[in-house]
């Protein structure tokens, strides 16, 4: 890890020092920035995200981190004593800096898997959807008319669209909470 003060920071972005930081943050897993202000702390995650092309994190408590927090691809704000403009401009919230590994290995591991599961699940409706139009323009002889009703095509795509995904938030949980934060190496087996 790396902690880094705003004085230091200020030095690294006037006197072009880029490239010196980002070669030795590429040796760091994370970077604290402490005591900096809100922009030095976005240009650190911007500079980050362009030249290393790595996904972002940030974690911020008070309106000081809101823009850090925004320049990311996952912005996490911890309601606290500073307020709750953190909390208003982030992605995901959370009430302690405890619950943080929670919300990575155990909700982002069912989140990724929900998705997957479903990306795949609306690609088989469509395809079994347009696959029926498909041979049913042989039937009628290419002439454009409709197979199904209009209201009836409006709640196949509702409740295909509504209801599966309901369910899979609810009740998908390929493996347990416990065993995926005791496990934390079952994380990168999604990706």
């Amino acid at each position: 890890g790396l902690v880094i003060d705003g004085r230091t920071l200020s030095i690294i972005f006037q006197g072009g020092l880029e490239e010196k930081f980002l070669e030795l943050t590429r040796h760091c897993r994370s970077v604290l920035c402490c005591r900096s202000t809100p922009l030095q702390k976005s240009m650190v995650v911007k500079l980050a995200r362009r030249q290393l092309k790595v996904m972002t994190l940030s974690i911020g408590d008070g309106a000081n981190d809101v823009s850090m927090i925004q320049a990311a691809d996952v912005g996490i704000g911890i309601s606290g004593q500073e307020g709750m403009q953190a909390v208003m401009a982030s992605d995901f919230a959370i009430s302690r800096f405890k619950h943080l590994k929670k919300l990575l290995l155990v909700h982002g591991h069912w989140c990724y898997a929900r998705l997957a599961k479903m990306v795949i699940y609306f690609f088989y409706k469509n395809v079994c959807y347009v696959n029926l139009l498909f041979w049913y323009q042989f039937f009628c002889g290419f002439s454009g008319s409709t197979m199904v009703d209009y209201w009836q095509m409006i709640f196949f795509n509702l409740f295909f669209t509504s209801v599966p995904p309901l369910l899979f938030g609810a009740l998908d949980k390929d493996v347990s909470a416990e065993t995926l934060l005791r496990l934390p190496e079952l994380y990168k087996n999604g990706q």
